[in-house]
């Protein structure tokens, strides 16, 4: 068995944070439904602040698992992230 290269881990990664993303925010799609989609399928489904904030402590936890990265960075990337795919708020505050 081969080790996995760091790309294929932060598709791994980018994968279960999409899925997550849509089982916490209560929608039946996964990573499959998007992938390869280029028009903007983040903003067809909503989640609420608080939805959100649940992901991205899961995502924090995710990253420092899988790629090993200090929570800080983990925080950052999770960040980077959320902005770039994370779903539109259906509620602000």
């Amino acid at each position: 068995m081969s080790r996995k290269t760091r790309k294929q881990k932060v598709d791994e990664v980018s994968q279960e944070l999409i899925n997550e993303m849509f089982r916490i925010a209560g929608h039946n799609v996964t990573f499959e439904d998007v992938k390869g989609r280029t028009d903007d399928w983040y903003t067809q489904w909503t989640i609420t602040p608080q939805q959100n904030e649940e992901w991205k402590k899961f995502g924090v936890a995710l990253i420092r698992t899988k790629l090993k990265l200090p929570k800080k960075i983990a925080e950052l990337e999770m960040a980077h992230f959320s902005l770039a795919y994370g779903l539109k708020f259906s509620e602000w505050y």
